[in-house]
């Protein structure tokens, strides 16, 4: 309880959020970015345009199984 409690009143005192978290969305894209060019062949530009494809095909993925589990209960 002690740590969420933290957790809160420090995202209470978070002026900018999306700054606070770009490292982690950053690190997020990276994974996408090795997994669609693990040689780095590729250009910066379309290597990171490759990898949110990737990232949406995963977050679809995601949203098709969480629907699936809603509709066995």
């Amino acid at each position: 309880m002690d740590k969420r409690i933290a957790a809160l009143t420090s995202w209470s005192r978070t002026h900018d959020r999306k700054k606070r978290t770009q490292p982690a969305r950053d690190a997020f894209l990276a994974r996408f970015e090795r997994e669609v060019d693990p040689d780095e062949q590729l250009a910066p530009a379309e290597r990171r345009q490759r990898a949110e494809h990737a990232k949406r095909a995963y977050m679809l993925r995601l949203a098709k199984r969480s629907a699936q589990a809603r509709r066995k209960r």
